[in-house]
């Protein structure tokens, strides 16, 4: 290297030296920790300027409680909520296991800590920043400034004044007087405010008189009241607040509150069933209700409701909801004798009414009284809905072009099978359904199984279609996916629906297919806010060919077969009749081109606990099909509802008819469709009008169709047996029987 290089390299290496150097004397140790210490006294500095800035407010507005008020859609009042259910009680009326109960649930160090939760804290903040949802993390000194002193709104600012109101508080109340407050304030559901109404709501006592049990439950419930509220609860929210209640009296022993060996011995004290409020008798309870399930399920905070201060304008139409609770009254009420007659004292009935232009739920029936059975029968779905499902199949069916297993296009010509019990095809289940009085058909067109509810066709049908598909389709209509397994019986409606479902199902199709989810609130405003709601309108879900088509089918049925107490020549109508397995229940889901409404009745146990029961010999007469009493107060209340008459016509774009016959030639074995037998005098009031069981089609012989056989062990072949119901089935004419899975027990 010569003697200039070397220089230059020796200049460059300086001055990397002196660079490094000079970024390491900037970033020394020292420094940051200096800078560290400046910015956390600037912090401390700014807390401490907010600190003395932020006063403890007076209680909050709505500590004062308001009223809601509940409109008719043409602006009538229905009804304002009463006082605010809430009685402050004092420390000394709350035992001590019961408010030691509260501090195991929410904040076990409440008794040592300043009153916040720095960490807590940070993570709400980082949950508000993020859109993660509700905040958590805070003392209950914390949740008691929110309660009493702030609002319910998820801000950064909202949160900030917590931390700093919760340490004053913290400073100039004892932790006793903390406490109370927390306990009173606090909303328990079931519009109780305070443990004194949460006592008396959940289990009909005193706060003074609550055991460690029942402390732990109302103590377990401030982290969802809805969700934890035993009597709505889903499987899901019973298991969750179970293992809630089981961490509050584990907490109770971690801190030597409770003794283990009591613990052991401890069994969930299941609430009572809810009780409406005063003021809230006959439909105004489950309207109002309905009307809050609603909101809460559109995002308003349900303690937010309870607090008062709403106007909430619903779809009720005042005029349609005297009639529907008129027809029932005059078509089932009046015929009852609830006092003298076992079977008529279980009957429930419930129907929701459903515009399918615009989704609005104009008229709605819960039961006798929401003071009475505060179960709503219009939105339960702890029932099956039965062959009103089998339209469902035959959407299906249309929507994906199903063929039948020899390849015959599925449509309203299609012939099939309706021999009583005969196997499905095509089905690694197998099913064999057992027609209504077990009645053989032989070959009918769909149009004549609808119209009779055949079982045995719609089984097949479920099968060509897949029950995968046809599930697809219901959910798409609007179902939800409870109890609805992919299985052949669900043809038979084996799943769990509500009034309100099943109207918006058939208002879809009454729409033309363009989806109708049916909504009961118009508008919801408070003072400083007004609650977003949805389109009831969707979109399209299947083709308006497939929609109008089932439409016309279901025409049929009312003219000409199960549905018929609901025909008149005052309107236009379609409908479907359904009677569940062991006639628990009996639904008649129709619809007019401007009305679609649901009724059904419940059998359900007047003992503890309740459970389904039968509904035969309501009234005394006989089996309540869903041809019956739910058809007349179906059409009793569209008459009235439609002001005695109605001209419109449904405009149908059906799908062209095409008959298809089976393509098997001819036998002598073909089974004889049999005659209807007489129903004897005692039945024939309820029994839905039994259509002709002559064929509609033309004299066409099926050979008896076993399933291909199946081999089981080398060279032994045996047809798979046939599978039917461990009890009777009892539908309206052709079947409809609801079965649940468990009724086969041979199902896999």
């Amino acid at each position: 290297m010569g003697r200039a290089e070397a220089r230059h390299a020796g200049q460059r290496e300086a001055r990397r030296t002196v660079k490094k150097g000079g970024i390491r004397r900037f970033f020394t140790l020292k420094k940051l920790l200096g800078a560290f210490f400046t910015l956390c006294l600037l912090a401390m500095g700014g807390l401490f300027v907010i600190y003395l800035m932020v006063p403890v407010p007076t209680a909050n507005a709505q500590a004062q409680m308001q009223s809601n008020v509940y409109k008719y859609s043409d602006g009538t009042i229905l009804t304002r909520t009463g006082k605010i259910n809430r009685e402050i009680v004092g420390l000394d009326k709350i035992p001590k296991d019961v408010q030691r109960a509260f501090v195991a649930a929410e904040n076990k160090s409440f008794y040592t800590d300043n009153g916040v939760d720095l960490k807590g804290t940070a993570r709400g903040v980082l949950n508000t920043l993020s859109g993660r949802g509700k905040q958590g993390g805070s003392t209950i000194t914390q949740q008691y400034v929110k309660n009493y002193y702030l609002t319910q709104d998820q801000t950064i600012t909202r949160k900030l004044k917590e931390l700093v109101i919760s340490l004053k508080v913290d400073r100039q109340m004892s932790k006793s007087a903390i406490l109370a407050g927390y306990i009173n304030t606090s909303y328990y559901g079931r519009s109780a405010y305070g443990i004194q109404a949460a006592a008396q709501a959940y289990y009909g006592i005193d706060a003074v008189k609550l055991n460690v049990r029942q402390g732990a439950y109302l103590a377990a419930l401030l982290q969802a009241p809805s969700q934890y509220d035993w009597a709505a609860a889903t499987p899901t929210g019973k298991k969750l607040v179970t293992e809630r209640w089981n961490y509050v009296l584990d907490n109770m022993v971690g801190q030597k509150w409770l003794d283990a060996s009591a613990r052991e011995g401890m069994t969930f004290p299941t609430p009572r069933e809810p009780r409406a409020a005063p003021g809230m008798e006959g439909q105004t309870g489950y309207l109002v209700e309905a009307a809050n399930d609603e909101l809460a399920a559109e995002g308003v905070d349900r303690a937010d409701i309870a607090k008062g201060g709403w106007t909430i304008t619903l779809n009720i139409d005042k005029k349609k909801q005297k009639s529907l609770v008129e027809a029932v009254d005059k078509q089932l009420e009046e015929k009852l004798d609830r006092k003298g007659n076992k079977t008529d004292s279980t009957v429930q009935a419930g129907a929701t009414s459903v515009d399918p232009k615009t989704g609005h739920v104009v008229a709605l029936y819960g039961g006798v009284s929401a003071t009475q059975h505060w179960i709503s029968n219009a939105t339960r779905s702890d029932y099956q809905p039965a062959s009103t499902f089998k339209p469902l199949v035959f959407a299906s069916a249309l929507e994906n072009g199903s063929e039948t297993q020899d390849g015959r296009p599925i449509g309203v010509d299609t012939q099939y099978d309706g021999t009583s019990k005969r196997p499905v095809e095509g089905s690694d289940t197998p099913f064999a359904p057992e027609n209504e009085d077990d009645q053989d058909y032989g070959p009918v067109t769909v149009q004549k199984a609808m119209n009779a509810s055949i079982n045995s066709v719609f089984a097949q049908m479920v099968v060509d279609v897949t029950p995968a598909e046809v599930k697809r389709t219901a959910l798409t209509l609007g179902m939800r996916d409870k109890n609805f397994p992919e299985r052949p019986a669900i043809t038979l409606g084996t799943m769990n629906a509500s009034t309100w479902e099943m109207a918006g199902v058939y208002a879809t199709l009454d729409n033309h297919g363009k989806k109708i989810t049916p909504t009961i609130v118009r508008s919801a405003e408070h003072k400083d806010r007004t609650a977003e709601l949805p389109d009831p309108i969707g979109k399209q879900v299947i083709s308006r060919e497939t929609a109008d088509t089932v439409t016309q089918v279901l025409r049929g049925v009312v003219e000409e077969g199960s549905g018929s107490a609901a025909n008149t020549p005052d309107y236009q109508a379609a409908g479907k009749t359904g009677t569940s397995e062991n006639n628990r229940s009996a639904w008649f889901a129709g619809y007019t081109p401007e009305l679609t409404t649901v009724v059904a009745l419940f059998g359900e146990s007047t003992k503890d606990g309740g459970g389904q029961v039968s509904l035969t010999g309501t009234a005394n007469a006989g089996r309540a099909n869903g041809g019956g009493f739910p058809a007349r107060i179906w059409a009793d209340y569209t008459l009235g509802a439609l002001n005695g008459f109605s001209d419109a016509k449904f405009d149908l774009d059906v799908a062209p008819s095409v008959p298809t016959e089976p393509t098997q030639a001819p036998t002598s074995e073909a089974p004889t469709p049999s005659l209807s037998p007489e129903p004897s005098p005692s039945e024939s009031p309820s029994q839905e009008p039994t259509p002709s069981r002559t064929p509609e089609a033309p004299p066409v012989t099926l050979p008896a169709t076993p399933s291909p056989p199946v081999t089981q062990d080398p060279g032994v072949e045996t047809t798979p047996p046939t599978i039917e119901p461990t009890t009777t089935p009892t539908d309206d004419p052709g079947g409809g029987a609801g079965t649940n899975p468990g009724d086969f027990p041979n199902l896999p």
